[in-house]
């Protein structure tokens, strides 16, 4: 791995150059590791072992910037080694699950483990989507401006979002579909620790010691430690 100040590049790939890859032609991850959704997507990358650069490029400070790159202004957006401009965090990883051969990827392979599995990404983004609707409303809009029935409905979604994510994780100490981090697993995770760091307030730790163990044990992975929330 090298570091450099405005992006860092990942340089693990011999599962994709296996595949045909070279090693001159790298995946551009356009984005800011505060949004949980560029955020899973680098993570993912890096499981998966896909050589990619990450340029840490602003929405809200350098909007002109992101908007020559993707007009749409969207994060993430992914720009593929032959130049095709990607958005949805969802939508960039089925891409990349398509560059790898089975084993690297991030989805369980049975019909009634991948229903599961997605059940537990959809609860886990939705986590994220209302967390971000608080976030926006209290960062966007001044106080005497502030609609509190629509803050206090979102804040029932991301509370039952949590509430039911807490049951599927058991008792948070082990992963959800074996022995390795999976999608449903990097999703979880980087969501909670997304919700906890802009709105503890919000959500309270201590109503969720599964998510808690979890989380904590996923950001002691080297992979979740590479892209730290800032």
């Amino acid at each position: 791995m090298q570091t450099r100040d405005a992006s860092i590049e990942i340089v693990r790939g011999q599962v994709c150059l296996d595949w045909g890859w070279r090693s001159d032609k790298k995946i551009r991850l356009i984005g800011m590791m505060d949004s949980p959704y560029v955020r899973r997507t680098a993570i993912s990358l890096d499981f998966m072992a896909i050589p990619f650069k990450s340029e840490r490029v602003s929405v809200f400070r350098q909007y002109e910037t992101f908007a020559s790159i993707n007009p749409v202004v969207k994060t993430p957006t992914l720009v593929t080694e032959d130049g095709m401009v990607l958005m949805d965090s969802s939508l960039i990883l089925d891409y990349i699950g398509r560059l790898v051969p089975p084993e690297r990827r991030l989805t369980p392979f049975g019909v009634a483990e991948y229903a599961r599995a997605q059940r537990i990404i959809g609860l886990a983004l939705a986590a994220c989507d209302k967390t971000v609707q608080i976030v926006y409303e209290r960062a966007l809009r001044p106080a005497e401006k502030q609609h509190q029935p629509w803050l206090d409905r979102v804040r029932s979604q991301v509370l039952s979002a949590y509430d039911l994510l807490e049951r599927e994780l058991g008792t948070g100490e082990d992963w959800l579909f074996g022995s390795r981090p999976l999608q449903p697993d990097i999703t979880a995770a980087v969501a909670w620790r997304f919700t906890g760091y802009t709105i503890s307030d919000v959500v309270t730790a201590g109503d969720y010691p599964a998510l808690c163990r979890f989380s904590e044990r996923a950001e002691a992975l080297p992979e979740f430690v590479a892209w730290p929330l800032d």
